[in-house]
């Protein structure tokens, strides 16, 4: 099925138990999942702390498929992280039941990314090449591996923080 054609925004009748959540980075991804992991009461993985190794050394990607492997074997989770070349995304795509993108642009994201932290020169050239370099890639993977998943895409924090307080509602009110 066609990316575009799948998007769906404010989708309440879908259980979330296996959410991927991708973005460049210092999109969110990590304050998201919390929050959905507090609203839908699922365990979160954030996959940086998984993925890199002390003084941001990459885990091999044999390795990090095996330790994906392991991770997408529990029934219900919420995983967040983007790891740009050195992911191997479709593992957890093929188990995702739910696939959010957030697809945010990025002034929005470097500004976010100063205010948070110092970030490396990778960092930086990831953050810049990510519209033409990683997005596309990602795109064709959720194609590809995550056929069956309810994808949502949010280009901004303002029609995501709809898609919450809709979700935290339908909780809260039983629907």
């Amino acid at each position: 099925m066609h990316f575009a054609k799948r998007v769906r925004y404010n989708d309440r009748s879908t259980t979330m138990q296996r959410v991927v959540i991708i973005g460049r980075g210092a999109s969110g991804k990590s304050i998201l999942a919390r929050r959905l992991g507090d609203i839908a009461g699922l365990p979160v993985i954030e996959l940086d702390k998984a993925f890199w190794r002390p003084g941001l050394i990459p885990t091999p990607r044999e390795q990090w498929v095996e330790i994906q492997e392991k991770l997408v074997a529990e029934d219900r989770w919420i995983m967040d992280g983007d790891l740009g070349p050195y992911d191997a995304v479709e593992v957890r795509l093929r188990k995702a039941d739910t696939v959010i993108f957030l697809d945010f642009s990025l002034a929005r994201c470097a500004w976010r990314a100063v205010r948070r932290s110092r970030e490396r020169a990778d960092f930086w050239w990831w953050l810049l090449a990510y519209r033409y370099r990683s997005r596309p890639i990602l795109k064709a993977a959720i194609v590809n591996h995550a056929s069956n998943a309810v994808l949502h895409v949010f280009r901004s924090p303002q029609t995501l923080a709809r898609f919450v307080a809709d979700l935290a509602t339908a909780k809260y009110s039983g629907s």
